[in-house]
């Protein structure tokens, strides 16, 4: 870096250059001029605020981390180093004062430093014990002050530094970070710094390299023999592709940006030329370069950190290990990586490109694949044609990965990495970085199906039993559990193509089927569960399944066990392959609850209201004599209960209630009780009280004040005129901040009691902004007011974007036209929400003008 330029002696005038330097780059998009040109600044300002300070004979001033690199981005950090002479303890008082005066320069002038102050031995210390540390003065850069003192420090952290400890500790430091990051590039929302095949991977490329003294640019590295020529462009033409993807980040936010945000992605696609017909298509286009990109850079990593690691460690790398069978001759162990013996096998022989797979999957001692592996894939990818797609001995090999005890998820994944998995499957190919454009995925269709793939895998791993117990009992009796790994595979394929998904990936599972030889009782099990892969979902949360008619209507759908427990289970682990915000406990309860229900039904029980209210309630009897209570003394309590509040609890929670309230049947004062919920997240609270239309109201104004969700709220009214209420509701900050779950508890009851009975009206609702991916995503509110069919009941359906007191504003305008509510779904998909409320029909069926005038202000507030 030049540090003889003209000076900017003020900060107007850098302020001016800068964004002269941001014009030029919007103009002509070239990366390197532009961080080359906010070094240079940044440099000038810095020497003249160092001058002005008069500290140029008495410490150094060093450019570390990205500015030492000489890659300044719009909005980064402007780390640097202030070296101090002698030892820490000797420090002139005189020294510190010119050192502080010249930190509080530099932010009065706007420069957004990261500044450490140290003297050689400390960053040396420092250096030992912190391998961030260590990193950021790899990089380090003389700026203005005593070159003599920046000798010093070079010479003194150079001879610190062991290569092979760096490199153990940044693959071990990178290790850590992809997992942060999923382990995948292909999130809907990725970190172009931080995520795997970011820029952060090809930095540490180039840390370990400059540590080990094998070169400091790409070029150095195919100059080695590291590096193929070809590998080399790629290298280059990526790094360009991420550096300028993440300035122009910075510039449409205005600030430090690094993640690929909804709202940004469309305006970014057209920052760097990619001009589309609509904001979807631009959003695609420019993931769609950006997943290449990363996916490349992954590889690359991989390739380079082996061959880097080859050199440090030479007497490792050259033991090797033979993998056991006749037929996995061609293949070896190399420093825990699956490698083979002949760079040509996949050429000479294609059948062994998908054998690699299987033996990986096999070999529990191998945690990845040779860059010899990965360099002799890329070279074979047009041997991956329909002829070997078409080998009878590729389609066995293919079966034999999925049916494997081990390793079956980790080998599709690496198959993906090396588009072999798209090459073998081409309808996989085309959903390979598609952009799923909702509010509740949050990766790309390919990683959600390797996601829920995965997930399938858990149910049958010893050790992931304790995740899902029952879901791991019921794969472990299940005939054939590889078919839900298949049924995982094609579930959504067919995403994308301009129709429902379930039926067109029909056509897609039955051909794989016919092609591999499954029979015909195994084919149409993954036909139907790929046509039917979203129903148990949307029968467990969108309606009522403690009503026998629903699920005698799903068992008869399902048709038997075998189905069911399928379904079941692939459900699961597709919910949960969604994001992590979509899966809760209750969802989990609420899956389970249909499948046991179902259960019966199929295994010949009679499902009706009189056989379920018996069951119910001698559950419950037996849960309360556990208690020492007789029937009789509770028989006045349950005789205020009506059928469908025992067939809409639990055995459990009934006996719970009844232990609560037996005494206190007529209350003149609200009793609110809680609890940690039995199915293991939140809390579970009920409430007792007179009636009042505004009760339910009351309620959620109470929750949603103090930041808890609802997530389901069961609504009864006892004969006797009282409201008996019971939510689960997730967990509050309140525990995180040093309280417990005991104190909560006891102030839910405390507070949530005194709303009750105070006399004030309600307070007008505080919505909430919608979320960025809401605003990125909208969703068209829609109400419905439907009676049901005995004309009880009013069921009202909600649809709409998700925010901080929207049930609150529902419940507000149902108390404002007195309509009771008789009991609530509360379903939320991610940033979406579909509930479904349950109203009394006094007022609505005398009054139709009503059900108009509730959709109407419903729209408003959901629209709000």
């Amino acid at each position: 870096m030049n540090a003889q330029a003209p000076m900017i002696l003020d900060a107007a005038g850098f302020r001016a250059a800068r964004d002269e330097a941001f014009t030029k780059f919007k103009n002509d998009q070239q990366i390197h001029k532009l961080t080359k040109q906010l070094c240079k600044l940044s440099d000038q300002l810095l020497i003249q605020l160092w001058k002005e300070s008069n500290l140029e004979k008495e410490a150094a001033l060093v450019a570390v981390g990205g500015f030492g690199r000489g890659a300044l981005f719009p909005y980064s950090d402007i780390d640097i180093l202030i070296l101090l002479p002698g030892n820490p303890d000797s420090v002139p008082e005189s020294l510190s004062r010119k050192v502080e005066k010249f930190v509080a320069s530099c932010w009065d002038t706007g420069l957004e430093i990261g500044s450490a102050v140290r003297t050689v031995s400390e960053c040396i210390s420092e250096a030992e014990q912190d391998i961030t540390v260590r990193t950021s003065l790899l990089e380090a850069r003389f700026i203005d002050g005593q070159k003599g003192l920046f000798k010093e420090f070079t010479i003194s952290f150079n001879k610190a530094l062991d290569p092979r400890t760096f490199f153990q500790a940044k693959l071990a430091e990178q290790i850590q970070r992809h997992h942060k990051y999923q382990d995948t590039p292909y999130s809907l929302e990725p970190n172009c710094k931080e995520s795997p095949g970011g820029l952060r991977d090809l930095q540490v490329i180039s840390w370990v390299s400059k540590a080990a003294q094998l070169g400091k640019t790409f070029k150095d590295l195919n100059t080695q023999g590291l590096i193929t020529k070809r590998e080399l462009t790629e290298l280059n033409r990526n790094q360009k592709f991420l550096e300028t993807l993440r300035a122009n980040l910075h510039l449409l936010a205005g600030r430090r940006q690094d993640v690929l945000a909804f709202d940004l992605q469309n305006p970014l696609a057209a920052a760097m030329g990619l001009h589309e017909e609509s904001a979807r298509l631009g959003s695609e286009a420019i993931m769609r370069q950006y997943y290449w990109a990363a996916k490349a850079v992954t590889q690359l990593n991989d390739i380079l950190l082996q061959n880097i690691e080859a050199l440090l460690f030479p007497q490792e790398s050259k033991t090797t290990y033979p993998i056991a069978g006749e037929e996995n001759q061609h293949f070896i162990e190399r420093q825990g990586l699956l490698d083979i013996v002949d760079p040509l096998l996949y050429e000479k022989y294609p059948e062994q490109i998908l054998r690699t797979f299987l033996v990986f999957a096999q070999t529990p001692s191998v945690t990845g694949l040779s860059a010899t592996i990965f360099r002799a894939l890329y070279n074979a990818r047009q041997l991956m044609d329909q002829k070997w797609r078409s080998d009878p001995q590729n389609r066995d090999i293919f079966i034999e990965i999925v049916k494997q005890a081990e390793g079956v998820s980790r080998a599709f994944q690496l198959m993906n990495r090396t588009s072999v998995l798209g090459r073998y499957l081409p309808a996989f190919r085309r959903i390979v970085g598609q952009m799923q454009h909702d509010l509740f995925h949050v990766y790309t269709v390919d990683q959600h199906i390797l996601m829920v793939l995965r997930n399938v895998r858990r149910f049958m791993v010893v050790e992931h039993a304790h995740e899902f117990p029952f879901c791991s009992s019921l794969i472990a009796h299940f005939d054939k559990p590889w078919l839900l790994v298949i049924a995982a595979l094609f579930h959504d394929i067919a995403k994308g193509r301009g129709g429902d998904h379930s039926k067109l990936g029909k056509a897609d599972m039955r051909r794989f089927a016919k092609e591999h030889g499954l029979d015909r009782t195994d084919t149409e099990l993954l036909v139907w569960l790929v046509a039917e892969h979203l129903n148990m979902s949307q029968v467990a949360q969108k309606q009522d399944i403690t009503d026998p008619d629903v699920v005698n209507a799903f068992a008869k759908h399902v048709g038997d066990e075998r189905h069911l427990t399928a379904l079941y289970l692939l459900t699961v682990a597709d919910v949960r392959g969604t994001s992590p915000k979509v899966w809760n406990a209750w969802k989990g309860k609420l899956l389970e609850d249909l499948y046991r229900a179902t259960l019966r039904v199929l295994g010949g029980s009679k499902s009706d209201a009189s056989s379920e209210l018996a069951l119910h309630q001698e559950e419950s009897r037996a849960k309360l004599r556990l208690y020492g209570l007789e029937d009789a003394s509770y028989a006045h309590f349950w005789e205020q209960l009506d059928v469908p509040f025992f067939l809409r609890q639990d055995a459990a929670d009934i006996a719970w209630l009844t232990r609560l309230l037996f005494t206190k049947v007529d209350s003149p004062e609200p009793i609110v009780r809680a609890r940690l919920s039995p199915i293991g997240d939140g809390l579970q609270v009920a409430v007792y009280t007179k009636d009042q239309a505004d009760l339910f109201a009351r309620i959620c104004a109470y929750f949603e004040r103090h930041g808890f969700s609802i997530w389901d709220a069961r609504i009864h009214t006892t004969r006797n005129g009282y409201a008996l209420d019971t939510f689960q509701i997730s967990g509050s900050n309140l525990v995180s901040e040093g309280g417990s779950y005991r104190d909560l508890i006891q102030l839910v009851e405390y507070e949530l009691t005194q709303a009750l009975q105070s006399a004030e009206s309600l307070p007008h609702p505080s919505m909430g902004r919608l979320s960025r991916q809401s605003r990125s995503f909208p969703i068209q509110p829609r109400v419905r007011v439907m009676p049901d069919e005995r004309g009880q009941y009013f069921a009202l359906s909600l649809s709409a974007s998700d925010r901080t007191g929207l049930l609150y504003a529902i419940s507000r305008v149902l108390a404002k036209h007195q309509v009771s509510l008789h009991t609530a779904r509360i379903n939320t998909l991610g940033e979406r929400v579909e509930d479904v409320l349950l109203l009394d029909a006094v007022n609505l069926s005398k009054n139709p003008k009503l059900q108009i005038q509730l959709e109407t202000e419903l729209l408003e507030v959901l629209g709000t």
